[in-house]
């Protein structure tokens, strides 16, 4: 078989998201309409002009993670290998049997779009007051970004490709996309792919509000997140990971693996606009768009699902739905559409990933997950986002967006699996 014909099927999910721990109660609090926004409780608020973000609730990592490990790691890396322990489990990989033939063909790709920014934080502080003889010796492998896909193989013993992409919020399908592209050529049998993000400290809080690109709704935390709604004023800050086992179809059959879908497109593009704001016109995302379904060989009537990017940002939502309107013509009316950071907050470096596995599940369950929190309508956003209620109906194939700071897009592409 042809490289280029080599299928792609998904095995295995990991989700750590402010609205639930797991994929199952990730998808659970999606369909009741939950919002993860509440005050922060990492640090003292009181300086900063906004007060609240999605936080992870009842978390610790010492319910997954050995004491040495979680002294030695960031929290994003604590993020990334506790979705991949999800993930790894999901897809019902017997590491006893995997032979190191196996391992050699089973790779890592998984990002992060800001990195250690706790222990960055942290010793920073060390160096102030102490000095630099006082800095930890795992600060700069805590800080590194590409240490948590290091990690995971570590855990593992998986020696195929091993690296993180960083593309912003646009990571987590970037790296999927990676993944989904080695498996086709041939460079590996298996990969785990995904994103973690663990951003909500005092510097990165006051550097998005710095850029006023935050909602300040502080007094109605739970329903500042309003993607397409008029008064909306910015995103909310989220955190999490999300891990999705691929493999290659003939690999994943030989082994009985369970199937939840086939991911079959993946489409990458720059605005080359500015380096914060989206094209106005949606450019970069239109291609993104358009070079999914060419990839994937899709018209554009074949689409169910989109979940949008959606950040909640006054121009964003207006230029994701124009590039909508570009690509897909009368159907963009008829498609359903939702953003889950209206529940979720904006994961940045782990959006892509978390967002992807909403996408797979409405495939899977034949559900859109909803947008919450829409009171007002706003002339520039007249399409059909699946407003405050989830929506049974037939979803065949869904797509997923995400941008990010720079000009990066992309999307990714998932189809019920057939024989």
């Amino acid at each position: 078989m042809a490289y280029s014909q080599r299928r792609v099927v998904v095995t295995g999910l990991g989700a750590l998201t402010p609205i639930g721990l797991t994929p199952e109660a990730f998808w659970d609090a999606m369909m009741r309409g939950e919002s993860g926004a509440a005050p922060i409780t990492y640090f003292d608020t009181e300086p900063f002009e906004t007060k609240f973000a999605c936080e992870l609730k009842g978390f610790d990592p010492l319910d997954y993670l050995d004491r040495k490990m979680v002294r030695r790691t960031d929290v994003f890396s604590q993020y990334a290998l506790i979705a991949a322990q999800q993930a790894v489990r999901d897809a019902g990989l017997d590491l006893e049997r995997i032979t190191d033939e196996q391992r050699n063909r089973i790779g890592v790709i998984f990002g992060t779009g800001i990195g250690g920014m706790k222990v960055f934080h942290e010793q920073t502080v060390v160096y102030e007051e102490q000095g630099p003889r006082r800095l930890s010796p795992f600060f700069i492998p805590m800080l590194i970004p590409d240490i948590a896909p290091g990690l995971i193989s570590m855990e593992y013993g998986f020696r195929g490709p091993n690296y993180c992409v960083i593309s912003a919020c646009a990571t987590g399908n970037n790296n999927l996309g990676d993944a989904y592209m080695l498996i086709q050529q041939g460079h590996a049998d298996a990969m785990l792919a995904g994103g973690a993000e663990a951003s909500i400290t005092e510097l990165c809080l006051g550097g998005f509000s710095a850029m006023k690109a935050l909602s300040t709704r502080n007094d109605d935390p739970t329903r500042a997140s309003r993607p397409f709604d008029r008064t909306r004023d910015g995103f909310v800050m989220g955190e999490g990971a999300g891990a999705l086992f691929l493999e290659e179809l003939e690999h994943a059959r030989a082994r009985g693996a369970r199937i939840y879908a086939e991911m079959i497109g993946i489409g990458m593009s720059a605005d080359a606009h500015h380096l914060t704001a989206p094209h106005p016109e949606g450019l970069g995302a239109r291609l993104a768009m358009q070079r999914v379904l060419d990839d994937a060989g899709l018209n554009p009537e074949d689409v169910d699902y989109l979940n949008m990017h959606g950040t909640s940002t006054p121009l964003g939502d207006v230029a994701e739905t124009k590039a909508i309107k570009q690509v897909f013509g009368e159907h963009a009316y008829r498609m359903s559409l939702s953003s889950t950071k209206s529940m979720t907050g904006h994961l940045l470096g782990a959006a892509g990933a978390v967002e992807a596995i909403a996408a797979l599940l409405a495939v899977v369950h034949d559900t859109v997950p909803p947008t919450i929190n829409f009171e007002h309508p706003d002339p520039e956003c007249d399409l059909n986002y699946t407003f405050n209620e989830p929506v049974r109906r037939p979803v065949n194939v869904a797509m997923s967006n995400a941008f990010g700071f720079g000009g990066h897009n992309t999307t990714v592409a998932f189809k019920k699996y057939e024989e």
